[in-house]
């Protein structure tokens, strides 16, 4: 399915359901993509779980033919924001109450390493340099979230020894690792804030109001510019139309005064076997480039240039 391309860099983020993708990151993913960058989406699950959230589309027919629905809206997404995208066959978990077990056979439910499976093997085909995926919070407490991170750092670990899953192809080893800082506190305290200074009416204040007492973010190490690739993103975001409805919730904020307030997608980078990244960091010594330290290298081994483990 994928080919090579010496010399040419490769991006994949690993997401849990259809419309993860739009909502965590879409604006990088759309910029590196009109670069040239070959950037691919791997979704765990077919969302076939997720609850219909556009009052609009929530009707019998549609949650009963949701499967397919999910499938078709995230064919439109990757479209829109210009990159692939592949299936690694697993059933959403849904979200069970607090004394409700897992369904049986589900995403989460499954074992690390035999989930991991089928995300060795698409590293080992695709060779990507750079791999995106959420934190060991999953970003929110959402079964499928939790498990999405356990999986792509298994796999990102066990596609580089030659001595696990040896019949899932050659081994590689991915260049970075990085987790998503996406819809972070700090982002909706500075765009409550601005709206507030601007006379705009804001529904962030009680949200933020009612943050949970939770540790201190990852420290932010890359913010990648591409508020020009923000209108993509909304596109990608209303093409998963029964996830998204227009105006309410992420919809609501003026993009303008996001432009200007927070002009960036922010990340933390969890690993990485980049010998140096000189030139690559702006101010205060955050990177400015998923790719930073490997562009200049970027065909020594086909992967960059990189130290040891």
């Amino acid at each position: 399915m994928f080919t090579k391309h010496p010399g040419g860099l490769r991006l994949l983020t690993v997401h849990a359901h259809p419309d993860d993708e739009s909502s965590k990151g879409a604006a990088t993913l759309a910029r590196y993509a009109a670069e040239g960058v070959d950037v691919l989406v791997a979704t765990c699950t077919g969302g076939e779980r997720g609850s219909v959230l556009n009052p609009e589309l929530d009707r019998p027919e549609v949650r009963a033919d949701l499967t397919r629905i999910r499938r078709e809206e995230m064919a439109a997404a990757r479209e829109i924001l210009g990159v692939r995208q592949q299936f690694l066959g697993f059933v959403d978990s849904g979200m069970p109450g607090p004394d409700e077990p897992l369904p049986e056979g589900c995403f989460a439910a499954q074992p690390v390493e035999v989930a991991a499976a089928p995300l060795v093997e698409l590293i080992r085909k695709f060779r990507p340099h750079v791999l995106i995926t959420y934190d060991e919070t999953g970003g929110y407490p959402h079964p499928d979230h939790v498990m999405t991170h356990k999986v792509a750092v298994e796999a990102f670990e066990a596609a580089a020894d030659p001595k696990r899953h040896p019949e899932a192809g050659e081994p590689w080893q991915t260049a970075k690792l990085y987790y998503h800082l996406a819809l972070s506190r700090p982002w909706f305290q500075a765009m409550h804030d601005a709206m507030t200074e601007r006379g705009i009416p804001s529904a962030m204040g009680e949200l933020l109001a009612g943050w949970p007492d939770t540790p201190p973010a990852l420290a932010t190490t890359t913010r990648i510019a591409c508020a020009e690739q923000f209108a993509v993103r909304d596109a990608a975001m209303l093409a998963h139309a029964t996830q998204v409805q227009p105006g309410v919730a992420f919809m609501a904020h003026p993009r303008d005064v996001e432009r200007e307030v927070w002009p960036t997608e922010d990340y933390h980078l969890a690993r990485s076997f980049v010998a140096g990244a000189e030139g690559a960091s702006g101010a205060g010594g955050v990177e400015t480039d998923l790719f930073a330290g490997l562009r200049a290298d970027r065909n020594a081994g086909e992967g960059g240039a990189l130290s040891k483990p």
